[in-house]
């Protein structure tokens, strides 16, 4: 699906570009080639250089790739933009709408902007991510846990795109910040345990002082999902999936629970339990809910979780097409937001997926997040 998705927007920007150029017919059909080119490159890198998660190609390759990607895409973006002004504004003045939306100016003027605000996101995809620090109030978190911090790290992503250094980047920046508690929510590779080994080794360097816990996300399961979970215990990162564990914090206690994601049925593996996760945690303690996409956070709301931590959606990556990404996530793409009584924070997260590498507008984040105790009722 993504491929066909990929490849009309190629052919709309062949249409209301390529198509109107004044040039001769071999200069359109060259041009129009490249745009396919562009646009199903995915499909010729998964089929000849790795997978569809994981190309693996130069990361400079990657570069190219993502931003003649990013550029078709913005571009595909503001045709249908001004197509939309110029058939809103054509009933007022043909005249007028042919001049302001329909010149070759113009066109040019948005591939131009196009290109240039893809490198822009480009950068900003991989850049090392600043720090978000958010204060969260906790209906009957105990005031011995005020002030409490945990590091949400989450959509990390190694690939050859974002390999060690940048990793470790990560690692200093988050131990930087002498959490009480690191939380990985997902997503922390692209590929096999072995082609990441390097890339990921810098996680064995993560510090908190009551530890330091993850669950899977979606990409977890595209390459050797069960290698991925022995090698995250290996580093230092303890997993749970369906589980909990009960922190003891001074004379107070606080809960750190796990789902698995919901595309684990897709290779007969566990599916989300959130029963499972908190079997057996009594009603009084403070819940923290890992869940590496946001949606199901009314049930979760429901099954006894006071803050679910999630990631998947990047922020929606792009300002404007990230409408597109709340829209596929129950409404939840980036911030806080109030489920019930529970709080859900979805962070944009610290890395993305190399086969879009483009954010503007929706930076990416290393999550620290202050807990703050409120009396229940409040």
């Amino acid at each position: 699906m993504f491929h066909v998705v990929s490849g009309l927007i190629a052919l709309y920007v062949i249409w209301r570009f390529v198509l109107p150029l004044p040039w001769q017919r071999p200069g359109k059909v060259v041009l129009a080639g490249v745009l396919l080119l562009v646009a199903e490159h995915h499909l010729v890198t998964r089929t000849f250089f790795g997978t569809m998660s994981s190309p693996e190609v130069p990361a400079t390759v990657l570069l190219v790739l993502g931003w003649a990607f990013g550029t078709l895409i913005l571009l595909a973006a503001l045709l249908l933009l001004r197509d939309v002004l110029g058939w809103v504004t054509r009933p007022l003045s043909r005249r007028v709408s042919d001049t302001l939306f329909g010149s070759g100016g113009l066109r040019l003027v948005l591939a131009v902007t196009s290109a240039v605000l893809a490198g822009v996101g480009v950068w900003q995809a991989v850049r090392v991510p600043e720090v978000r620090t958010v204060e969260i109030e906790l209906p009957g978190l105990p005031t011995a846990l005020d002030g409490f911090t945990v590091v949400q790290l989450t959509d990390l992503h190694a690939s050859r795109l974002l390999q060690r250094p940048w990793m470790e980047a990560v690692v200093a920046r988050t131990n930087a910040l002498s959490p009480d508690l690191t939380l990985v929510t997902g997503d922390l590779v692209d590929g096999t345990p072995e082609a990441r080994a390097d890339d990921v080794r810098p996680l064995a360097q993560l510090q908190a002082r009551h530890g330091v816990f993850a669950i899977p996300g979606n990409h977890e399961y595209y390459a050797e999902y069960q290698g991925w979970m022995a090698a995250f215990e290996r580093l230092g990162l303890r997993m749970l999936p369906n589980a909990h564990v009960v922190l003891p914090v001074g004379d107070s206690t606080l809960v750190v629970a796990g789902v698995t994601d919901p595309v684990a049925a897709q290779f007969g593996l566990p599916e989300p339990d959130i029963g499972a996760a908190l079997a057996g945690v009594p009603e009084t303690d403070a819940v923290i809910l890992m869940s590496h996409r946001p949606v199901g956070a009314d049930a979760y709301a429901q099954a006894g979780a006071d803050l679910q931590l999630s990631g998947h959606t990047h922020g929606g990556q792009v300002l404007g097409l990230h409408l597109a990404t709340q829209l596929a996530n129950e409404g939840y793409v980036s911030g806080l937001y109030r489920v019930g009584a529970m709080q859900l924070y979805v962070s944009n997260g610290a890395g993305l997926w190399n086969g879009f590498p483009i954010r503007l507008g929706r930076p990416s984040e290393i999550t620290r997040l202050v807990l703050r105790s409120m009396p229940v009722g409040e």
